[in-house]
């Protein structure tokens, strides 16, 4: 039991400094947005008069309410269309065991592999050839083809491991191929889809290189994108951009808190059954 009771509290004393590595920058960040524009504070150093002014300049300045109508015209576009398409692949690669569905399988994986600054350049050339270039579809197109791997590789996760009895008896009372994923597999394929949407609207919200390289007009990218232009015109004012940062953290931050347990509980369902 000693021994039992050592591992436990070494486990809590990890647990607990990787979270404070994790929280301390963003307490720095918020610190910092407090003190008065136009100054450096050092380290923790509490503002004698907080600047809580700081969150409305920055949300003007910035042009808040146009980029949360940006950023969210973004992630219903992206998101829907991913799931719709990962889910659909996942099914024939996972369940139905479409023919060549290991190269397939293995192609997602190797996408798995890709960087996204690794095909900007590219990307940069082939809208600018197809005129989408400094559009939002210049921003959903790619996402939705960069977050192909991972989202068949995840769907393809929960339809291998459904149970080929539910299928067979389906087939037995005449349903069709579509019967089978539109009305038995889709209702229980729920869970891992609200995570996987989850995850992709977080990183849709956040994503910063591809809004930046590929849109000129701060208006038309992300939240996270428009920051480049933020930090462009007011690098010396370094409390209005902590400001700002925390800003667009905040939505992000909301989404996890609200949804943790969920994404949580689908991450250790896809570890469980492997």
């Amino acid at each position: 039991m000693q021994i039992a009771r050592g591992e436990v509290w070494t486990s809590r004393a990890l647990l607990i400094a990787l979270m404070l590595i994790t929280i301390l920058p963003f307490i720095s960040i918020f610190i910092t947005a407090l003190h008065p524009s136009n100054t450096v504070p050092s380290g923790f150093q509490w503002p004698a008069e907080p600047q809580w002014g700081n969150f409305v300049e920055a949300f003007n300045v910035a042009n808040m309410t146009t980029l949360l109508g940006s950023s969210t015209f973004i992630v219903l576009a992206v998101v829907p269309i991913s799931l719709i398409i990962s889910t659909m692949a996942g099914f024939a690669i996972g369940h139905l065991r479409i023919p060549g569905s290991r190269v397939l399988l293995f192609l997602f994986v190797f996408g798995l592999t890709l960087p996204f600054g690794g095909i900007i350049v590219p990307l940069y050339y082939l809208e600018r050839s197809m005129g989408i270039y400094n559009t939002r579809l210049a921003i959903v197109l790619p996402l939705i083809g960069l977050y192909m791997p991972f989202a068949v590789y995840w769907m393809r996760a929960h339809f291998v491991n459904m149970p080929e009895e539910i299928s067979e008896a389906a087939r037995v009372d005449g349903a069709t191929t579509w019967d089978l994923f539109w009305r038995i597999h889709l209702p229980l394929a729920r869970p891992p889809m609200a995570s996987l949407g989850i995850l992709m609207s977080v990183w849709t919200w956040n994503q910063f290189l591809i809004a930046l390289v590929l849109v000129e007009d701060p208006s038309q990218r992300t939240m996270a994108g428009a920051l480049g232009a933020f930090q462009g015109h007011y690098a010396t004012n370094v409390p209005l951009l902590c400001a700002g940062t925390i800003l667009i953290l905040l939505p992000t931050l909301i989404i996890f808190v609200l949804f943790q347990g969920q994404i949580i509980a689908a991450l250790l369902q896809g570890s469980v059954k492997g």
